[in-house]
């Protein structure tokens, strides 16, 4: 989640992107979620649009329940939260493989990301994507082998108001490191300015930070919140994407925000107009049930917010579709402190 931005997305960019599609060693290189031709698919090349939540893990590691109980409510992907060891304990490779195994138990597609990044620049002791990055390094064997099955979200909302110009190399840096480990996973990452891009950094240098990537596999990742009340805005930035050939998603929004009226219905109805997956936050977890899904992880009781995304109109569960991986039969393997508002900075 981010924190509150009092300026307006700009509706054109300063530069055009080049449209980009993948090559067939490209493609290879890529061995399991992968983008093509601004698409993302699965690794036998199926489209896949991801359609689910985010869940708060780093702060409440009793609750690996709530994965089933996604499932439950039809979503066929899960943002996990996870810790660097620099605002909370770090989340160990141990706990990183459980993930795993209980998304792939539960038939979801795991993006597992670093929420230590949050606000870089303005948040005293956030962590950079570099440190993000040697984080992922550290875990790295609870991840390989898993590239069908899980995608690396390098770090949560990365840079701030501040020093956001800097997004464009630290983020090609960070992938750079990650490649350079001999990550084969396909690449989430997340725009500046607490993650709403209204400065258009993002829009404007996405195309500069996909070719940063070797295996041209990084999927990029917008969160709508206050800054995107206007149905229009919602519109504009995601068309732009599509229009360059970049994978874009939103991977937070939410119904109401401190910071404005974030457009839910937009946001949702457009996503699935241009078949963009979405992961709206969160499950359960934030600090006097701002924007929980559920009341206290109890599926059964769900909140507005919660009906809203699960079953209205353009929700869940009219609209996502398992990961093929699943339905082919593909091994799924064995058995398997809470922050401000359930995010770091209000």
């Amino acid at each position: 989640m981010q924190k509150r931005a009092n300026h307006l997305l700009p509706t054109e960019a300063a530069t055009a992107l080049a449209s980009t599609s993948g090559t067939a060693d490209e493609a290879e290189a890529a061995i399991g979620i992968r983008v093509s031709n601004g698409r993302v698919v699965e690794a036998n090349g199926n489209d896949f649009v991801m359609r689910g939540v985010n869940h708060p893990h780093a702060w409440y590691t009793d609750q690996t329940g709530s994965l089933a109980d996604i499932k439950a409510k039809d979503a066929n992907t899960v943002r996990v939260v996870l810790s660097s060891g620099h605002h909370w304990p770090m989340t160990s490779a141990a706990e990183v493989s459980t993930i795993v195994r209980l998304c792939k138990r539960n038939r979801l597609i795991c993006v597992l990301e670093v929420h230590d990044t949050t606000g870089y620049g303005e948040v005293s002791g956030a962590a950079t994507l570099s440190e993000a990055a040697d984080y992922w390094i550290k875990v790295r064997g609870a991840l390989q082998g898993q590239e069908k099955y899980v995608v690396i979200n390098i770090g949560n909302e990365p840079h701030g108001n501040k020093d956001y110009e800097r997004w464009t190399c630290d983020t090609s840096a960070a992938i750079g490191k990650l490649r350079g480990a001999s990550f084969r996973h396909a690449i989430m990452v997340d725009a500046p300015n607490w993650g709403q891009d209204y400065s258009g950094t993002m829009r404007n240098h996405a195309h500069t930070v996909f070719d940063a990537d070797p295996n041209r596999n990084t999927i990029f990742s917008i969160h709508m919140y206050g800054v995107y009340e206007n149905a229009d805005t919602v519109r504009d930035y995601l068309d732009f994407f599509v229009s360059a050939g970049l994978p874009i998603l939103i991977g937070e929004f939410g119904d109401w925000h401190t910071d404005g009226n974030p457009n839910e219905d937009a946001i949702m109805a457009t996503a699935e107009e241009l078949s963009l997956g979405y992961l709206g936050w969160s499950w359960s977890g934030n600090t006097g049930g701002y924007l929980d899904m559920v009341d206290n992880f109890k599926a059964d009781f769900l909140t507005d917010w919660g009906k809203r995304i699960f079953s209205g109109t353009d929700g869940i569960a009219a609209t996502a579709k398992e990961a093929t991986i699943y339905a082919s039969g593909g091994s799924t393997g064995g058995n398997g402190g809470t922050a401000p508002r359930g995010y770091l900075y209000a």
